[in-house]
């Protein structure tokens, strides 16, 4: 693990109570202490989704994501959390053979008993629920079981649960699951390959499932879907997964958005109006608005400091001290002010 790596591990992980409301991490006592590790999260807010597990399981990881975002401004952001490509049908025919040397290196560092990371959905959504996964992660773990017999090697199931995927001030629970021991799959697999990588698939589905408030994509999504709003999500994960359950959860609406919550958006974005307008523009760079809690959750980390480390300094060094340290208690008070009248209707 670099020191790079460590670095912004140890700064996200401090950052995540500040950025979310409530931010809470349940189940880490469930994460195998012995042998590797393929920890396999859901998939509904981009990069903000491999650096909440990377944070909060307290284990360097190597990451698979899909190869599109790499090359881009964010390349350095991908090195440094240790981030690998996988290539898809869509990228190309010509490229998938490329997954031959990334695979060669996955089976290597769980082979070392090192850890790794997968989105076994296979692509990422914006919704609570649980896409059908994959048989990759299945299958990427049973060929590295396979190539190390003598040591344990572990599916890590694990639910990132958003309170509202885009803005910052919400609630966040992190679950990490029982763990899958794929030994216990390997004779199903020799007797027979592809029903043995199914049942190893079904079984991961299901775990995942009960790491998360509202998994399932049936009849009933769309009416209790409302009730995952600031008012339900500070309950106890259990509490809430329970009563989502039902098929009338006796649970609380939302408040309306009114006119009154924007004119107070638009004042308390004042002093911090260079910062938001920069959040614009960075959100008008990605034409995936999966990608837009990342932004706001990685833009808000930089580019707030940056703007309130300038504006102090400055008036600091303009008018004094008094009114450097006044700048900075202004922009700091007015953004949760904003924020809270931004999230009272969700």
């Amino acid at each position: 693990m670099t020191t790079f790596y460590r670095i912004i591990r140890f700064i996200f992980k401090h950052y995540n109570p500040i950025y979310f409301r409530n931010f809470r991490v349940i189940g880490k006592e469930n994460i195998p202490q012995d042998g590797a590790i393929l920890f396999s999260p859901n998939h509904q807010n981009a990069l903000l989704d491999p650096l909440l597990v990377g944070t909060t399981a307290n284990q360097s990881i190597h990451s698979l994501t899909r190869s599109d975002v790499f090359g881009g401004p964010l390349q350095w952001f991908l090195d440094a959390m240790q981030t690998l490509p996988v290539y898809r049908i869509r990228d190309g025919y010509s490229q998938l053979k490329n997954n031959d040397e990334v695979f060669e290196r996955c089976y290597e560092i769980l082979g070392q008993k090192k850890h790794m990371m997968m989105f076994s959905e296979g692509r990422h959504h914006e919704e609570h629920y649980l896409l059908p996964l994959s048989k990759g992660s299945s299958r990427l773990v049973m060929e590295a079981q396979l190539r190390q017999p003598k040591h344990a090697i572990y599916l890590q199931p694990v639910g990132l649960n958003y309170g509202h995927h885009l803005y910052a001030q919400n609630d966040c629970v992190v679950v990490f699951g029982k763990p899958i021991d794929v030994r216990k799959y390997v004779d199903a697999y020799h007797a027979q390959a592809a029903k043995g990588l199914n049942t190893l698939r079904k079984d991961l589905q299901i775990a995942m499932e009960a790491c998360l408030w509202l998994p399932k994509n049936d009849e009933y999504y769309t009416n209790k879907k409302p009730f995952i709003n600031r008012k339900n999500t500070k309950l106890p994960f259990d509490v809430l997964k329970k009563e989502l359950e039902k098929e009338q959860p006796q649970l609380k609406r939302a408040n309306r958005k009114t006119v009154f919550d924007q004119l107070m958006v638009g004042l308390f974005s004042l002093p911090n109006l260079p910062f938001h307008l920069t959040i614009r523009w960075l959100l008008s760079l990605f034409r995936d608005p999966v990608f837009y809690g990342s932004m706001n959750y990685l833009g808000s980390f930089f580019f707030c400091l940056c703007w309130w480390t300038l504006g102090a300094v400055g008036f600091t060094q303009a008018v004094g001290l008094f009114w450097g340290i006044s700048f900075l208690a202004l922009s700091i008070s007015s953004l949760y002010l904003r924020q809270l009248f931004v999230n009272r209707s969700l």
